[in-house]
Parts: structure tokens; sequence; C-alpha cells
């Protein structure tokens, strides 16, 4: 398995083993240029719990090997999602770790204390390696997901080192969602406004105008097989099947 495989797999198989994940959709991913296998789209679920989209792609050609992985907690939770890429894209490795937070960060400080002040000292840590450069995103993805994301790319020594990083984030991601979140984090909080939130955030991270890889992906997949990975991850663990939340 390679190093960037590795990274991500580790993780969704944890992931599926503490929550109790059935594999509900296995679609085999083929290049949109010549035909051949390149991947898997894989969904995930466990109904109240949590559902986890996986996108695995290598394609020796261009010497990429991608491993994307995505758990979404239930529509009503106030559960950050969890999300960890891992690419070997030659001649850099490049990763992105965070926990996307379901309320507005800016007006819920208790919240933000809660669910992130215990990842300050992992983050803090990753951004001391040595051989990591700062991904090029545009401020609007930054501003999506929550200040304690890590995006990046590394060598392969500074690489290894995110390691205890994904452990970590994933463990405290687990604990949230076993024990989820207190009401004193959450006073003026709605299951509705969490429903309206989630939708609109979704469909500005997963959209084409926010981020230039899903031209990439049409480009390699093919825009049908795009759009169906998109519309997983804007649904998944959404009883709604996409259709807009009530104002």
């Amino acid at each position: 398995m390679s190093l960037s495989a590795d990274l991500c797999l580790s993780t969704v198989s944890a992931i599926e083993t503490r929550l109790g994940l059935l594999e509900t959709t296995n679609t085999p991913l083929v290049s949109a240029l010549d035909g051949s296998a390149v991947g898997y789209h894989r969904v995930l679920t466990k109904a109240d719990v949590a559902s986890l989209v996986y996108v695995g792609m290598t394609v020796e050609a261009f010497g990429l090997d991608s491993h994307m992985c995505f758990a979404f907690t239930p529509q009503h939770s106030a559960v950050p999602h969890f999300t960890v890429d891992s690419v070997w894209a030659k001649p850099h490795y490049a990763f992105h770790l965070d926990l996307i937070p379901r309320v507005d960060p800016g007006a819920h400080l208790a919240y933000l204390d809660e669910c992130y002040g215990p990842l300050t000292e992992m983050h803090d840590q990753v951004l001391g390696l040595e051989g990591l450069s700062r991904a090029h995103l545009s401020p609007r993805q930054w501003q999506l997901m929550s200040a304690w994301m890590l995006a990046h790319r590394a060598d392969e020594a500074s690489f290894r080192g995110v390691f205890d990083a994904v452990e970590h984030y994933r463990e405290h991601w687990l604990k949230l969602v076993v024990d989820g979140v207190s009401s004193e984090a959450l006073v003026g909080v709605s299951a509705a406004d969490l429903e309206r939130r989630d939708f609109r955030n979704r469909a500005a991270i997963f959209s084409p105008d926010v981020d230039p890889v899903w031209n990439r992906i049409d480009q390699l997949l093919g825009p049908q097989t795009s759009q169906d990975i998109q519309t997983s991850l804007r649904t998944a663990a959404r009883n709604n099947c996409g259709t807009q939340p009530k104002d």
C-alpha cells in the first residue's frame, strides 16, 4: 500500500469499525481518457450516526495516487463533519485534514472551545514540521472550513509526520460522535438551523465554482461521474436526499 493510501484508508477502516458502518455503495471508477480502472467511490453508512464517502484514484501514467474521505454526521447533529485527503502527485505529497463546523464559528465561542480546543496543540505541532508548504486554496475555500484545518504540500518525511495528527483529529471526532455536543455549546441553535446551514455549507464546499479540483475530475472521470460524486458528498447522511430544507 502506498503512503498516501495508508493515511486515508487506515482512517476509513478505523471509522468504519468504531461506528459499525455498512457499505451501501461501491462503484468502480474508470478513466474517461482510456477506459482503464482507476479506483472506487464508496459510501458507508449507519443510520442516525454517520455516513462516510471515500473516493480513491490511482493513475500511474500521471503519477497520481489520491484518496479522499469525508465522514458526515446527520443533518440534525451539531457534531462537525470529519475529512482527510491524502495525495501523492509527483513530486509532492499533499494532505487536507479538518473538522467542518456545523454552526457559525464567529457566533458560538463555546462550540469552538468544545469541538476544536482539544485540536489546538496538535494543529500547532503540525505547523512546526519542516518540509510543509501551505496549499494554494482561495480565501473562500479557507472560510468554508475551520480555522483548525491543515492543508499542505509535504515531502515524505513531513507527510509521515502528519499520521499522528490524523489519528488525533479522528479520535477526537469519534468521541464527539459518541458523546455529542453539550447544550451549553449550542445556546440559540435549533435542529432547523443545523439542517439549513449544512445544506448550504456543503453546496458551497462541493461546488465547482469554489473548488477547481472538480474540473480536473471532470476530465479524468467524465462529467457525469464527477457529478455523481459531488451529489454523494452533498447528500450523505441527509434524509432529504439533497432537497433544500424549508426556511
